[in-house]
């Protein structure tokens, strides 16, 4: 997203920096409104791809949580029948069911685990969104200063040169 939105922010100021000022209007100028809200439509666009792409990735966290419980059923199921088998031997069944508790605890271990990196995975990803929606929101800011500036400058140079041609006039007649 940043090259694109970054590439179009830069257009769009071109297009404002280098529009006609409006005499004695400092903080106006004369552009295109369909290129500018062209551009704007794009930038737009922009945003919900990376929206989507958060999505996308807490849709995949959540099927990677689901994935990790059925494979932590499937062992608990595997391990529940391991140990029915051995229902006949006393020793035996301590034995299947010390062994039952330890890999439902270890599946359990594992999927917390598995949905602890995919939680910071998501977050991770989520925050870098943000900081590049809050980054395009800076530059947009800081273009919009900079045209204020420009535009404040080229009306104080054009009110000079306007009271100097009126200081000549005066002064021929």
């Amino acid at each position: 997203m940043g090259n694109r939105v970054q590439e179009l922010l830069e257009m769009l100021y071109s297009m404002i920096t280098e529009a006609w000022g409006i005499p004695l209007g400092a903080d106006k100028c004369v552009i295109e409104r369909s290129k500018a809200l062209d551009l704007l439509d794009e930038i737009k666009a922009q945003f919900p791809t990376e929206l989507a792409e958060a999505k996308r990735l807490v849709d995949a966290r959540t099927e990677f949580i689901a994935s990790a419980k059925r494979e932590a059923d499937a062992i608990k199921k595997a391990a529940e029948e391991r140990s029915r088998q051995l229902v006949d031997e006393q020793e035996v069944l301590k034995i299947a069911k010390t062994r039952s508790t330890e890999l439902v605890s270890r599946a359990e271990s594992t999927s917390g685990e598995l949905r602890r990196v995919a939680n910071e995975y998501v977050d991770d990803t989520m925050r870098r969104t943000e900081d590049a929606l809050a980054a395009a929101l800076d530059e947009i800011r800081q273009s919009r200063a900079k045209f204020r500036t420009l535009a404040g400058a080229q009306a104080r140079e054009q009110t000079h040169a306007d009271v100097a041609e009126y200081d000549v006039e005066l002064d021929e007649e």
